[in-house]
């Protein structure tokens, strides 16, 4: 077994402002296992400035974390460094402080919440001479698409701060069922995020006067309708729209929500979606959620360049019914 483990205090630094404090942990804490970071976490044993917080809570310049004391051999630490892939992902953009990657649907973009790990810690594996490899924002793990990651601390607080200050555009791909009105372009309705009692996360449309409620604000634009394939063999074919949808803040499962709140759920959403049109869907070789991260604009924050990233539709989708006609 190694040294009697002590408690570990840490200050939070001017170049890790605004990180979230379980990216901070999983930074600072090489070797200890994802699962024991996010447990010791909503156990409230992690302190900020003394009191509890949450895996999501932004950590900021001055903050005192306490960690307990953690007892791991160095069997265990091997073992948990070998138990992550090294893996890399098809690349956006890639210079020495930002690389953005074209994520795969059903790829979690970092360890927790009953998965080991994810794309952060894969690709850690992968650019093993990155002294920083952070995420500077998040996608769902259904959701494929434009995913930046930052290589170095100021080019990730340069967007974070973007992100932050609503000075990026990021639109998305989703089709959803039913018709979408071409008049209906703005949902402007703020969220409110809770578990179930398995402690699974959601979130919810609420009301202005909700004190946990966040205001979230959805752009949309209707591309056309989508035609499933030949051969549907499921009763009467579904109407489903190709919509392209701008988010102006970022909020957890914003855009499900929204779309879903308006009676136009996505396409394959196991969380807000239609189950019954899902298993069609499905049947009729839509395997996953059609939501899709197409395109992010942002000020690189090191080179002060716009830029202009796209991510192409995935096979999968982009070959599904009609779509393709979209972007031919």
């Amino acid at each position: 077994m190694g040294q009697t483990p002590q408690v570990l205090h840490y200050t939070v630094d001017e170049e890790s402002a605004g990180q979230r404090l379980d990216n901070y942990l999983l930074r600072e804490l090489k070797g200890v296992p994802k699962t024991h970071i996010y447990r010791i976490i909503r156990s409230g044993e992690v302190r900020l400035n003394k009191g509890r917080a949450q895996a999501d809570t932004r950590v900021h310049p001055g903050d005192a974390i306490r960690v307990p004391p953690i007892r791991l051999s160095e069997k265990l630490q091997d073992k948990a460094e070998q138990l992550v892939p090294a893996r890399e992902f098809p690349v956006l953009y890639e210079d020495a402080g930002l690389l953005a990657i074209n994520k795969p649907a059903g790829v979690a973009v970092h360890g927790g919440s009953g998965v080991s790990f994810g794309v952060i810690e894969q690709l850690r594996q992968a650019y093993t001479d990155c002294k920083t490899l952070e995420l500077a924002h998040r996608l769902d793990r259904e959701t494929s698409g434009v995913l930046l990651i930052a290589k170095k601390k100021a080019v990730l607080k340069g967007l974070q701060d973007q992100f932050r200050g609503r000075e990026t555009g990021k639109t998305y791909l989703a089709l959803v069922k039913g018709a979408w009105p071409a008049n209906k372009k703005v949902i402007d309705l703020p969220l409110h995020k809770y578990l179930l009692p398995d402690g699974e996360r959601r979130v919810r449309v609420t009301t202005p006067d909700d004190p946990d409620g966040m205001r979230s604000i959805t752009l949309v634009k209707v591309m056309g309708r989508v035609t499933p394939p030949p051969g549907w063999n499921d009763g009467e074919p579904p109407v489903l729209t190709l919509l392209a949808v701008t988010i102006k803040t970022g909020r957890t499962h914003q855009i499900r929500v929204h779309l879903s709140n308006a009676g136009h759920p996505i396409a394959g959403d196991d969380k807000y979606g239609d189950f019954d049109l899902n298993r069609r869907l499905q049947r009729n070789g839509l395997k996953r959620m059609f939501l899709h991260a197409w395109q992010l604009s942002l000020l690189h924050p090191a080179t002060h360049e716009v830029l202009q990233l796209k991510a192409n539709l995935p096979k999968e989708l982009l070959e599904w019914g009609d779509v393709a006609r979209f972007f031919v």
